[in-house]
């Protein structure tokens, strides 16, 4: 039972590497608040007095100008940092100047309004962001928040408010803080504070009473305020029980919630992510393409990107499925992955027997699913009805000549069909065999088509021509035998349901071209890196590979970009891969080298570069920067998991090889060390013996020497002089030995500068 109880000492191991980590870091506190006004900004500055008068290097890099004496005296005293100004529409916007934070590296700074939204050309788009660079810096930051800021907490927030917030941030910022303030007062003191002008001028203040900051509204606030606090303290103290106990921190709840380009996906989104953190749960959120349309058009994608990107925040685990049937790809991830409870938004859409939700609760019957009120705009809701589910074409030019070639696809075929039906009723065959003609042009028409309509016309106009064609009174529709309308009628059953099944088909081979173009492309790139030798090798098979799959220029920094020099892969001749090599983008990489995160065109951190900047990167350190030159367009979801499985094969092999050539060093090191013991023992075991005969004569002489004859004294000192002379030419050899390594250090130091 004794060993069972043990600690494990992998874990024990990372977590004197996280603890070693978070020493080096800095320390984030916020003073958190229901609502503006609570004195949240006053407590910062108070609390940073405190701090300076105590000996702390105290600068306030930006504080939101207030029109409260009170609070502006505050920073009387303290070292303010220069705003940055940011030309925007004709006007100068301040903003916090993260730069002049860093170079001025002080111990502790305030930075107000943790969920502002930095101006355009700003290196991030959300101070939250800045904050994060100053901690990995070392420094010690204050800053301010209220609860309607919280990402998981904007729904529920706007449900009894009305106001939807724009400016947030996600929970793990506030969860990871490591100390959290409460400024609490009663919501009649805030409205007396509001009424006095504290807050807002008077007519400004009017006016947010009427609206935003009711009673109602802040009573409910300050509830859920002090909920969060409480559930941030138990969140800390149950992670520090579980350390102790050496455990994974995390319950066997799984959640999974769907991902979709939904205006609403968001709200389930947070709406599960609350769950995660009620019930200590793994979160997962699945997108599943079903292959059944045409690529989604640019704004669904960007929605889709950002409701994935939102899901990433709230720290949900992203997973790419590919498959026909949406409800039974979900169903069977569930199964597969232990999932204990399902989140959807209300489904919109009708089917004829049941609903998304019904139908995944008949497969999953004993699996809890919760639905979300789901509401959309009647533009989203018509866009995306029964009726016009397909999805839209870039143009109306392109849609019309998609339509113009079916049209002619179906008319070719049916007259084609047609032709070699008469040809058979000449030749005397029976008309079954005209039956078949007419199902084998239904089910070309079906997969050729891009739309199931075209079938439905296919199988109609069969079955019309072989009325007008084949059938007694012949040339009009109709029927003088009542056994002709068996045959119509499984004439079109047989043809509707060969051209269901050509569509079915058509779209299994697709997604199986795209399942299996995938698992080729990363095991081709995998036996690849296999059998590179050195970063420089695999650096060239990742960008290549990238190149041609992407279909875009690569660039690749092997090291800190500001220092190195960088390899271009252009896609083809005359592009402008030169652009991805600008002192900007240069600068843009070296940041995502620094802090070993994604940055440039489609993140949040330096948006306005050309280029997508990925760090290759393992637990352990960084290797290089890919860059990705961005135009119009953008990556897609598949892409984007085409490419983390490809950069994820390529830092495990740069790891591999990093990895063995600190084995060999070790080893070389290790057998440098053998040799010099065994040259010092063979040297210290020669030097034993004209030690001990100087230490012997000596000492006979200073014993007798005046009484020592004369021939015996000359003896002596001659044996003195032989083994000094030998004990001086051992010493030569320790000194060339020495020297020797010494000089092989700097050939080896030389030789790693070079090779750098």
């Amino acid at each position: 039972m004794e060993m069972d109880n043990r600690p494990d000492p992998d874990r024990l191991l990372k977590q004197v590497e996280s603890e070693e980590q978070n020493r080096k870091k800095g320390k984030l506190k916020i003073f958190f608040g229901y609502a503006a006004g609570v004195g949240k900004t006053y407590a910062m500055l108070q609390a940073a007095r405190q701090a300076a008068a105590e000996g702390t290097d105290t600068v306030a890099g930006y504080v939101e100008p207030h029109a409260r004496p009170e609070t502006t005296a505050l920073l009387d005293g303290l070292e303010v940092l220069p705003v940055r100004e940011i030309p925007y529409k004709n006007i100068l916007l301040k903003e916090f100047d993260l730069d002049a934070a860093l170079a001025r590296n002080p111990q502790l700074i305030l930075v107000d309004e943790l969920a502002h939204t930095n101006a355009p050309g700003s290196r991030h788009t959300k101070r939250y962001q800045d904050i994060q660079e100053l901690l990995a810096a070392g420094i010690t930051v204050y800053t301010t928040v209220n609860v309607q800021h919280l990402e998981s907490l904007t729904d529920i927030v706007a449900s009894f408010t009305g106001i939807v917030i724009h400016e947030r941030i996600p929970d793990f910022v506030f969860d990871g803080a490591d100390k959290i303030e409460l400024v609490d007062i009663e919501p009649e003191e805030l409205l007396a504070r509001f009424q006095e002008g504290k807050v807002y001028r008077k007519q400004q203040a009017g006016r947010a009473m009427d609206h935003f900051f009711t009673i109602d509204n802040l009573q409910a606030l300050r509830e859920i305020a002090l909920r969060r606090t409480a559930d941030q303290v138990n969140l800390k103290t149950e992670r520090m029980r579980e350390q102790n106990r050496g455990s994974e921190y995390c319950t066997d709840e799984h959640i999974l919630v769907c991902l979709s380009p939904s205006p609403s996906n968001a709200k389930v989104i947070r709406a599960a992510a609350r769950m995660v953190k009620a019930f200590k749960a793994r979160f997962s959120a699945v997108y599943v393409d079903s292959g059944r349309n045409k690529p989604l058009n640019s704004e669904d994608l960007m929605r889709l990107q950002m409701n994935e990107k939102l899901a990433e925040q709230l720290e949900a685990r992203i997973i790419t499925l590919f498959g026909e049937s949406i409800t039974g790809q979900i169903a069977e991830y569930a199964r597969v992955a232990g999932v204990s409870k399902i989140v959807l938004g209300r489904s919109y859409t009708k089917h004829k027997k049941s609903s998304f939700s019904e139908q995944l609760a008949k497969l999953l019957p004993k699996l809890e699913i919760y639905l979300i009120p789901d509401t959309y705009s009647s533009a989203y809701r018509g866009k995306y009805s029964r009726k016009g589910r397909t999805a839209v074409v870039k143009n109306k030019e392109e849609r019309q000549t998609h339509m113009m070639r079916d049209l002619a696809v179906l008319a070719a075929i049916l007259a084609i069909s047609t032709a070699a039906a008469v040809c058979f009723r000449a030749l005397g065959l029976d008309d079954s065999n005209s039956i078949m003609i007419y199902i084998l042009g239904i089910l070309l028409t079906a997969l050729i088509t891009e739309k199931q309509i075209y079938s439905l016309f296919s199988v109609l106009g069969g079955v019309v021509c072989f009325n007008l064609l084949f059938t007694e009174p012949i040339g009009t529709l109709l029927v003088s035998q009542p056994g002709y309308f068996v045959t119509f009628g499984v004439m079109f059953a047989v043809g509707s349901t060969t051209a269901l099944l050509a569509k079915k088909v058509k779209r299994y081979g697709r997604q199986a071209v795209r399942r299996s173009w995938r698992m080729e492309t990363l095991l081709e790139t995998n036996q690849q890196l296999q059998m590179a030798e050195g970063e420089d090798k695999i650096a060239d098979v990742v960008c290549s590979q990238l190149c041609r799959l992407l279909g875009r220029d690569i660039i690749y920094f092997p090291g800190e970009p500001d220092r190195v020099k960088a390899k271009l892969y252009p896609l083809e001749s005359g592009s402008q891969a030169e652009l991805l090599t600008g002192e900007e983008e240069v600068a843009v990489a070296a940041w995502s080298y620094k802090n070993n995160k994604h940055a440039g065109a489609m993140t949040t951190t330096l948006p306005g570069a050309k280029g997508l900047y990925l760090a290759i990167r393992s637990d352990r350190r960084v290797f290089g920067v890919v860059g990705i030159r961005m135009g119009e367009r953008q990556l897609s979801i598949f892409d984007e998991s085409l490419l983390n499985g490809i950069l994820g094969d390529a830092a495990l092999a740069m790891e591999r090889e990093r990895t063995q050539e600190e084995k060999n060093i070790a080893l070389i090191r290790m057998k440098q060390e053998e040799t010099r013991l065994n040259l010092l023992s063979g040297v210290f075991h020669r030097l034993r013996q004209p030690v001990e005969n100087v230490c012997r004569d000596s000492a006979e002489l200073r014993r007798c020497g005046e009484e020592l004859p004369e021939e015996k004294r000359r003896e002596l000192y001659d044996e003195l002089y032989e083994n000094s002379a030998s004990l001086s030419e051992l010493a030569g050899h320790l000194l060339e030995i020495l020297s020797a390594e010494k000089e092989g250090k700097k050939i080896y130091e030389n030789s790693q500068k070079k090779q750098n």
